[in-house]
C-alpha cells in the first residue's frame, strides 16, 4: 500500500527577493521521511461553496496538509478562494506574501497536476462520484462530502475504483471524529452493553419545498454547462444553482433523506454494520416549484436478523434499542437508559471504534501513512444504500426486498432499474 508521492516542500528557507516567497519545488515526500515536520499531503479542493468553504477552513488548520489548488465553475468564487489561501499561508509564516495556490475552472486540469496527493470533493451531489472516481484514477486520494452517489450504481462504481487503485477514501461524516460520544454509543452497542439489539430508529431533518422556476440569463463567470455536467440539460434559474436548490432537485440529489440522513444513518451502520433487507415507506414528492425530492418520509424496515429499522423526519438522532436498555446519539449529545451506560469504560480487548478527534487531520494522516480512515468507503456505500432503498420504496409505493449478498433489489425489476441513472454525454462512470 505504500507509494511514493510528490509534494511541495514548504519551509522558512524559501523566502527570497525581499518579502516574496518562491513557489516551492516539487520533491518526493520520501526524501524527508515519515516523521519530517515539512512532510505534508498536498491537497486540491474541488467545489468551494458553503460546505466546500467550510472544509477548506478546516484543512487549512491541519499541519499535515497543504492546500495548493482549487476548482470551481464560478470564477469569482475560485479566484477569491486563491487569495484567501495565499493570505493564510503568508500570515502563517509571518513573512511577506505567498503565491502557492492555483485556480482551475475544470477539475480535470487540477487532477492533471502530478504533485497533488489528494482532493477534497465538496461539489453539488451529482458530481461527487464522477469527480472522485476521476481523482482516484489519476492517482489521488479522496475526501468526499456526503451523501455519496445519486444512484446505487454510482456507489458501487466508487467502491470498486477505490479498491482497484488502493486509494485512501474519507467520507464527510464528521460525527465519527468531532462528536466522539457518537463513537462511544456505537461501542456500547457493538460490545453488548445494551443487550441484544432489537431496533434502530433514525431521524433526520426534513427536506424543503419550493424553488423559483423563473428562467434567467446565465450570470457572467459561471460555467453552467460544466456545473450541470452529467445531469440533464435544464434552463438556468438562480434557485437551481445557488442557495439550497442543489440539495432538493432530483436531477442533482436525493434530498435530505440522503443529504442530511447520511449522518444518523452513518452512526446506525457504525453501531450495527449491516443494512435492512426490507423497506416500506411513505413520503411526499412536491409538485410545485423546482424542488422535487422526497419530503415527510416515514420508512419502516427490517434487518435479516429481524431487528426493526425506522427512519423519519424531525431532528437528527440515532437510537439503538436493546434488551438491557437503549442509547441515543446525535451531534448534539448522547442519552441512555439506564443512565449508568454512559459511565461504562470500554475495555482494551473490546471493540474500539474511535480513531482521531479531528476528521480532516485523520484524512491527512491516512494519506501520509496509508492507514484506513475512520469513515471508509465500505461503510459509506452501505449507509448510502439505505437512503436509496428507502427513496425507491417511497417512489414505487411498494415493499422493497434487498439481497445483501448480490447487492440488488429482488422480485421487482422496475425497482431494480432505479438503482442506476443515465448520465448526460460525454460523462460516464
Amino acid at each position: 500500500m505504500q507509494r511514493i508521492t510528490r509534494r511541495r516542500f514548504i519551509g522558512g528557507a524559501s523566502a527570497v527577493a525581499g518579502s516574496a516567497l518562491v513557489f516551492p519545488s516539487i520533491v518526493p515526500s520520501s526524501v524527508f521521511g515519515a516523521s519530517a515536520p515539512s512532510r505534508r499531503a498536498t491537497l486540491g479542493h474541488i467545489g468551494l461553496g458553503g460546505q466546500g468553504g467550510g472544509l477548506l477552513q478546516g484543512f487549512l488548520g491541519v499541519t499535515q496538509s497543504q492546500s495548493v489548488a482549487v476548482c470551481d465553475p464560478i470564477k469569482e468564487r475560485r479566484e477569491g478562494t486563491v487569495k484567501a489561501i495565499d493570505s493564510y499561508y503568508a500570515a502563517e509564516r509571518d513573512q511577506g506574501t505567498y503565491k502557492g495556490c492555483q485556480a482551475f475552472n475544470d477539475f480535470r486540469e487540477l487532477l492533471a497536476r502530478k504533485d497533488i496527493d489528494a482532493v477534497v470533493v465538496a461539489t453539488p451531489d451529482h458530481w461527487h462520484v464522477p469527480i472522485a472516481m476521476a481523482a482516484v484514477r489519476a492517482g489521488k486520494d479522496v475526501y468526499v462530502e456526503k451523501p455519496l452517489g445519486i444512484s446505487m450504481e454510482q456507489d458501487k462504481a466508487m467502491r470498486a475504483a477505490v479498491r482497484r487503485h488502493a486509494a485512501i477514501f474519507q467520507y464527510g461524516t464528521q460525527q465519527r471524529s468531532f462528536n466522539q460520544h457518537c463513537g462511544f454509543a456505537c461501542e456500547l452497542v457493538r460490545n453488548g452493553y445494551i443487550g441484544e439489539l432489537k431496533a434502530i430508529h433514525v431521524v433526520a431533518p426534513n427536506g424543503e419545498t419550493g424553488g423559483i422556476p423563473t428562467l434567467q440569463p446565465v450570470p457572467a463567470g459561471l460555467d453552467y454547462d460544466l456545473w450541470l455536467g452529467p445531469a440533464p440539460v435544464a434552463p438556468y434559474t438562480h434557485d437551481r444553482v445557488f442557495g439550497v436548490g442543489r440539495w432538493h432537485i432530483y436531477d442533482y440529489a436525493l434530498g435530505f433523506i440522503a443529504g442530511w440522513g447520511a449522518h444518523p444513518l452513518d452512526i446506525a451502520h457504525w453501531g450495527y454494520p449491516h443494512i435492512p433487507v426490507q423497506y416500506a415507506g411513505t413520503g411526499r414528492i412536491p409538485t410545485e416549484g423546482l424542488f422535487d425530492t422526497v419530503v415527510d418520509w416515514d420508512i419502516r424496515g427490517r434487518y435479516a436478523t429481524g431487528i426493526e429499522f425506522t427512519m423519519k423526519t424531525g431532528g437528527d438522532k440515532t437510537t439503538f434499542v436493546g434488551t438491557k436498555g437503549w442509547v441515543a446519539a446525535s451531534r448534539g449529545g448522547i442519552a441512555a437508559e439506564p443512565a449508568s451506560l454512559l459511565k461504562v469504560a470500554i475495555k482494551p480487548d473490546e471493540v474500539r471504534l474511535l480513531q482521531n478527534k479531528h476528521h480532516y487531520r485523520d484524512f491527512a494522516d491516512c494519506v501520509l501513512t496509508r492507514r484506513t480512515p475512520v469513515s471508509n468507503i465500505d461503510s459509506a456505500v452501505q449507509s448510502d444504500f439505505i437512503s436509496h432503498l428507502g427513496d425507491i420504496a417511497i417512489r414505487t409505493g411498494r415493499k422493497i426486498n434487498w439481497d445483501p449478498a448480490k447487492e440488488t433489489i429482488v422480485g421487482d425489476e422496475a425497482a431494480a432499474r432505479m438503482m442506476g441513472r443515465a448520465m448526460r454525454q460525454p460523462w460516464t462512470l
